[in-house]
C-alpha cells in the first residue's frame, strides 16, 4: 500500500502537518481554489529560489503564508522588492478582505529537502545532463548527510531522448515506507525537455521520530 500512496500524505496527522491550516463552513471551495492558485504563483515566480514547502494559515481576517526556500535572497530581492511584488500578485487572488503576510524561512544547510533535490534534478535534465550521472550525483550527496539513512531517486519518461519511455531508479540505505514512525520526506518535479516531460520523484528517510521514546 505504501508504494501507491504519497509518504507525506500517508503520515498526515501523525508525523506531517497539513500544508493548509484553516477551518471554514462557508468558504471551503473558494479557499481551496485560492490556496492552489497561491502555490502555483509562488512556484512560477520564485521557483528558482529552491522552494521546499509552502504552508498557508487562515482565519476570517488574516492569511499567513510561510515559504521555506534554499535561497531566500532571491525571494526577498533587493530592498524587499521581490517579496513586495509577490505579495501584490497574491493579493489579487485572495477575494476576501484579509490582511496578507508572507514569511520567508531559509532552508538549513544540514537539512535535506526532497522537493529541492527533485527540482535540481529536473533542472539538470533540462540542461541535457546524462540522467544516470545526475541520479548518482544527487543520491551520493544526500547519503553524505548524517541525518539521512536512506534515499531513492526515480525517473520516468524519454530518458536521454530514447523513443520508448521507461522508468529508472536508484536507491541506497533503508526506506521503510510502511512504518508510520519513519520520517520520510517526499518530493516530485517535472523536467520539460526537448523530447518531452520527465517525471522526477525523491524519497528521503531521516530516521524514526519516536526513536528516543523507544530507547527510554
Amino acid at each position: 500500500m505504501a508504494t501507491k500512496i504519497r509518504p507525506d500524505s500517508y503520515r498526515l496527522g501523525i508525523l506531517k502537518p497539513w500544508s493548509s491550516r484553516w477551518i471554514s463552513r462557508k468558504n471551503i471551495a473558494e479557499w481551496l481554489e485560492e490556496d492552489e492558485k497561491i502555490r502555483k504563483i509562488i512556484m512560477s515566480k520564485i521557483g528558482q529560489a529552491g522552494v521546499a514547502s509552502v504552508e498557508i494559515e487562515r482565519t476570517n481576517d488574516k492569511c499567513k503564508i510561510f515559504i521555506k526556500a534554499a535561497r531566500p535572497g532571491l525571494v526577498i530581492g533587493r530592498g524587499g522588492k521581490g517579496i513586495e511584488n509577490l505579495t501584490q500578485l497574491i493579493e489579487k487572488i485572495v477575494k476576501s478582505k484579509t490582511s496578507l503576510s508572507l514569511n520567508v524561512e531559509e532552508l538549513r544547510r544540514t537539512e535535506i529537502s526532497a522537493q529541492v533535490v527533485a527540482q535540481n534534478i529536473a533542472w539538470d535534465l533540462e540542461k541535457r545532463m546524462r540522467y544516470r550521472r545526475t541520479m548518482k550525483k544527487y543520491l551520493d550527496s544526500m547519503m553524505q548527510n548524517r541525518n539521512v539513512y536512506g534515499a531513492k531517486v526515480k525517473l520516468a519518461g524519454r530518458l536521454d531522448g530514447h523513443e520508448i519511455s521507461r522508468r529508472e531508479q536508484l536507491s541506497r540505505g533503508k526506506l521503510p515506507l510502511s512504518t508510520l514512525r519513519a520520517d520520510i520526506d517526499y518530493g516530485e518535479a517535472t523536467a520539460f525537455t526537448t523530447y518531452g516531460t520527465i517525471g522526477v520523484k525523491i524519497w528521503v528517510y531521516k530516521g524514526e521520530i519516536f526513536e528516543n521514546e523507544k530507547k527510554d
